[in-house]
């Protein structure tokens, strides 16, 4: 399969050029810059990108070494651009000079651009860019020359025909480079010679064949949340092994009002695929009885997810495999190489180190929308496609603190009034989550000419594309309103509402 190698050198902006070229209909693979280079000659890439990165070539002011790749990747044969500092690395290795600019440079940018140069076929002599950087190329490596610059920066832009590399200093992966795709789209076509293939139905028949193989004809188990990624990852394998697969519904006591019925009716009705309910609420309480930390939370979740498949599958011989619908934004949050763990995903960094049962996977390299496309083309309805994501530890990361039973009744009737409300301003499908939080601390109000001490909610909707950035819904003002007095007037325990105006970065889209 053609492929882009994505070096992540810890640029803001890493995932987002694996996304574009996929976007583009080409694979591509986020790793990080220190895979040892056979591990990427194994890869077969059809061309390789390196990221921006926070880090300094000419040197970090806490003394940080910048990172680097190994040199022999210019041997692989294969064309690599370079974007920002993966431009200056680029220098940097092949003998050129990198050094500060004096001044940082961020924003839009009027830039010009040689045309004749593969990389800009089809481009305006001038054109507006995205800048963020405070280094720049001052002496360009042997055989290379320069094909694009701004008035402040002579080198913007580099390249080496005969090496089949590039660099510039401008991110075209941004929506503020306008002209970003069309880059991408020379380097992707023009300079890599690859194919617009990777499509959802070429990502169906992969995965089925890769499952089949895997299985070789046991008996395979799928952890069913009644998500859409559980269920796009439990009819791929449905493809591939048939009657061998049973799907697993864990109640942990942990869903939203309604949920367990909700899930269990939906898919009875929908599939006919073998189905188990186990309701395991008392199992699941009794181990995060008085846990307050949200890293330790997730981590009893999902050990306890996994014993409990564990115990299912010893009901059904010859059972190997547990299904997971883990996505790619999953695998980088938990942390790896090239990436700081933000929180440990209750699928990834939860599981416990002794699994007696092997994982299947199959969306693990792929965002929540290349999700909901493959859910399309498998005749999933647009109800379940479109339903908003909800973690898998559930309302144990929503109440901050303790989780009681009393805390959990509150928040799951506030939540419910939240999600009423948005639908019924016909806002669900518009956002990308919407819910309520739960704080375990407590306030004082009045209501009736009493004193009250109670717990406040915290209403949360943000919009995204694939949870790795996320910005704050503008909801209308007589919906929150609703919500509010909804809220205090209907829930009992709470009197007060309050509303996150927070984008990721900085903060997360869950509070834990």
């Amino acid at each position: 399969m053609e492929n882009i190698i994505v070096i992540d050198f810890g640029g803001q902006y890493s995932q987002l050029i694996a996304r574009r070229v996929r976007e583009l209909r080409v694979y591509s693979e986020l790793v990080p810059y220190d895979m040892p280079i056979e591990k990427i000659k194994e890869k077969n890439p059809s061309g390789i990108i390196f990221s921006g990165s926070p880090s300094s070539i000419s040197g970090n002011a806490d003394g940080r070494k910048p990172p680097v790749v190994d040199s022999r990747i210019f041997e692989l044969g294969v064309p690599v651009l370079g974007i920002c500092y993966g431009m200056q690395l680029i220098a940097y290795l092949l003998g050129g000079k990198v050094s500060g600019t004096g001044e940082n440079e961020y924003g839009k940018t009027h830039i010009n651009l040689s045309t004749d140069n593969a990389l800009f076929t089809g481009l305006k002599s001038s054109e507006i860019c995205w800048m963020s950087h405070r280094d720049c190329v001052s002496e360009l490596p042997e055989g290379f020359k320069v094909i694009a610059s701004t008035p402040s920066l002579p080198i913007a832009g580099i390249a080496h025909p005969g090496r089949r590399a590039y660099g510039i200093q401008f991110h075209p992966e941004v929506l503020h480079t306008p002209s970003g795709m069309d880059i991408l789209r020379n380097l992707l076509f023009d300079i890599c010679g690859c194919s617009p293939t990777w499509t959802m139905v070429s990502i169906i028949e992969s995965q089925v064949k890769v499952i089949s193989e895997t299985v070789m004809g046991g008996n395979v188990i799928c952890a069913l949340s009644g998500g859409v990624d559980s269920t796009v990852a439990a009819l791929l394998v449905h493809k591939a092994v048939g009657k061998k697969l049973t799907c697993i519904f864990v109640d942990h006591g942990l869903l939203r009002y309604g949920e367990d019925e909700q899930v269990e009716t939906t898919f009875r009705k929908n599939f006919k695929i073998n189905l188990v309910h186990v309701k395991a609420k008392e199992r699941f309480l009794s181990k995060l009885e008085g846990v307050t930390d949200p890293e330790k939370k997730r981590k009893i979740i999902g050990s306890e997810f996994i014993r409990v498949f564990e115990d299912e599958a010893k009901k059904i011989k010859d059972v190997e495999y547990l299904v997971q619908g883990t996505l790619y934004s999953d695998v980088i949050e938990s942390g790896t190489r090239d990436a700081a763990k933000i929180k440990s995903h209750h699928n990834v960094g939860g599981l416990p180190e002794d699994m007696d049962i092997k994982l299947i996977e199959p969306l693990r390299m792929l965002f929540k929308d290349e999700v909901r496309k493959i859910g399309i083309e498998l005749g999933l309805s647009e109800e379940i496609v479109r339903r908003q994501p909800f973690p898998g530890p559930g309302l144990a990361i929503r109440i901050i603190g303790d989780i009681t039973d009393e805390r959990l009744d509150i928040l799951k009737a506030a939540d419910r009034i939240v999600i009423e409300e948005i639908k019924k301003a016909g806002l669900y499908e518009k956002i990308w989550q919407s819910f309520a939080v739960l704080p375990a601390i407590k306030s004082v109000g009045v209501m009736g000419d009493e004193r009250t001490y109670s717990y406040p909610i915290v209403i949360r909707a943000v919009t995204s594309e694939d949870a790795m950035t996320a910005d704050w819904v503008r909801l209308p003002y007589d919906v929150m309103e609703r919500m509010s007095s909804r809220i205090i007037n209907e829930v009992e325990g709470v009197n007060r509402v309050v509303y996150d105006i927070s984008s990721k970065p900085p903060s997360t889209i869950e509070w834990e």
